[in-house]
């Protein structure tokens, strides 16, 4: 066993060892059905702390020539693979952690220290076929084949970082991109090539070194997608091992939305969640908000007006094909979301192409960002949004009339009143507290019609529902007429207590408290 080539099962090992170990072999049964075919070029890109890793050593512990790796998945999904024993430890595996040479390469070329590195540990165990020191590693590795008729499984890790960390350098980044091209394009040598990053592969300006990948990125994982974070029976079971608390995991860790898996968690937050049994930004936590907040004040077309709208609990419609995939060319407001969604600080809905803010961990990030950023007007909504929801909640309607007013003012210039639709983004905003013992829900089906918005409180905050009707420029009695005629209750079937129906309008003819409101305890 080497460091890069066939480097065995001991990272593996250390993961099924961990007391948390969720069970993602599923993926080996995917990556064997396009072993030595057209789509063999794989890139996976996810945000950081998703996992990427621990798949890459999953899958070198199950390709890898010269050690025997049956044990480690005894138990294990792909045991009962039709596939498994076939390919189970018959392939010479290169394993290359992009980040590990781009530190280690100091003066020498990245790539030129790359294949030094490879090359020693290749004449180590082909020597009698590769005689020349000086011998390319792509010109030895098709030497290897035609002599010996082997196959390599190449496994790379972290192969954005030259793009991420070494931005401006554009001559870099075309060299670097060449030679995986040189090394992995129309090469029969190749059996797999798995690949991992954040940021995809497609677009580097007119620059298309790697257009062999096929890529499942967070705009759309496709069958990748049960192998992206852990999913909802994951998780749940978790809680139950754990017994922590599902509705309250979820309001904090759950929220990235693919095609089929509509509730994917972020793995390293819930791990971290089951081994200190306390809620907190664990997955966050890992990074400066300066990161965040870079891109936050970009604000280009609009920017910053779509982020309040998501603080505020809306979608907003992205166009994700103009991204040029790096962390540099932005052009729209479309090119810096879809970066957004990349890096994990946004939800993606593929079907209906709109973004928005997945959980309460990555909110809290959001106004970490905005707090030292020139966002001083959401802010104080924001701080003032616990003195709402307790107006709210004490049925003091005139509190939450002049609350209302009070959030209006601050946001004027971020979010213009045009209809209801955007009265319920303010609405959101201004309640911004609530989060942290209610689901938020826009638009909720209910009776005969939609509720506008739904508060409805998570298990262990034991908290009245809240119903919320909004009227644009009409009476607000007939915002609590309606919620009663139309029987928008219906929609809290399976919950049990107290109902608060709110009723809030807006007319934009009275220029002191525009707002209005009346609220009605009822049970249910």
């Amino acid at each position: 066993m080497g460091i890069y080539l066939n480097p065995g099962n001991e990272g593996f090992r250390e993961s099924i060892r961990s007391e948390i170990y969720v069970d993602k072999t599923g993926l080996i049964a995917c990556t064997n059905k396009y072993l030595s075919t057209e789509q063999k070029y794989i890139c996976v890109s996810r945000p950081r702390r998703f996992g990427k890793s621990m798949a890459l050593k999953m899958l070198a512990a199950y390709y890898s020539r010269g050690c025997d790796s049956r044990e480690c998945f005894a138990g294990l999904k792909i045991a009962g693979c039709p596939t498994f024993e076939e390919h189970l430890n018959q392939y010479d595996v290169i394993f290359l952690n992009m980040q590990q040479f781009l530190i280690g390469a100091k003066n020498q070329g990245v790539t030129e220290y790359l294949e030094e590195e490879v090359l020693e540990e290749l004449l180590e165990e082909y020597g009698d076929l590769i005689k020349k020191q000086d011998i390319g590693l792509a010109d030895a590795l098709r030497k290897i084949h035609a002599k010996k008729g082997k196959k390599f499984v190449f496994l790379l890790d972290e192969w954005d970082c030259v793009m991420r960390e070494r931005q401006e350098s554009e001559d870099l980044q075309k060299h670097y991109l060449d030679f995986l091209r040189n090394l992995l394009k129309d090469q029969p040598y190749v059996a797999l090539a798995y690949m991992t990053g954040i940021l995809p592969v497609k677009k580097y300006g007119q620059h298309s070194a790697l257009n062999m990948f096929w890529e499942y990125s967070m705009t759309d994982q496709v069958e990748f997608e049960e192998y992206t974070g852990f999913t909802e029976d994951e998780v749940r079971e978790l809680c139950k091992r754990y017994q922590m608390d599902f509705a309250e995991t979820g309001s904090w860790y759950d929220g990235y939305q693919l095609r089929r898996f509509k509730h994917v968690y972020n793995p390293r937050s819930v791990v971290a969640l089951m081994n200190c049994r306390c809620f907190s930004n664990y997955w966050t936590g890992t990074e400066t908000y300066e990161a965040l907040k870079i891109y936050m004040e970009m604000d280009y077309d609009g920017l910053r007006r779509d982020i309040v709208r998501m603080l505020g609990g809306e979608r907003i419609r992205v166009n994700t094909f103009s991204f040029q995939n790096d962390m540099k060319t932005f052009h729209t407001k479309d090119d810096v979301l879809t970066l957004l969604i990349h890096l994990g600080y946004l939800g993606y809905d593929a079907e209906a192409r709109e973004a928005f803010i997945p959980n309460r961990e990555i909110i809290g990030e959001f106004e970490n960002a905005m707090s030292v950023g020139g966002w001083s007007e959401v802010m104080n909504v924001l701080r003032a949004s616990e003195k709402l929801l307790e107006d709210t909640l004490s049925c003091n309607a005139e509190g939450v009339a002049e609350g209302l007013d009070r959030a209006h003012m601050e946001v004027a210039s971020i979010l213009t009143y045009n209809d209801e639709n955007s009265l319920g983004c303010a609405i959101g905003l201004a309640y911004y507290s609530a989060r942290k013992d209610y689901r938020m829900i826009r638009e909720l089906p209910a009776g005969k019609g939609f509720a506008d918005v739904v508060f409805l409180p998570l298990p262990f905050s034991k908290k009245p529902a809240l119903v919320v009707e909004l009227k644009y420029g009409r009476p607000v009695d007939s915002a609590i007429r309606q919620i009663k005629d139309r029987n928008y209750t219906q929609a809290l079937e399976g919950y049990s207590g107290e109902i608060l129906l709110v009723g809030v309008s807006y007319d934009r003819n009275r220029s002191e408290k525009p707002h209005s409101c009346v609220i009605e305890k009822m049970d249910y």
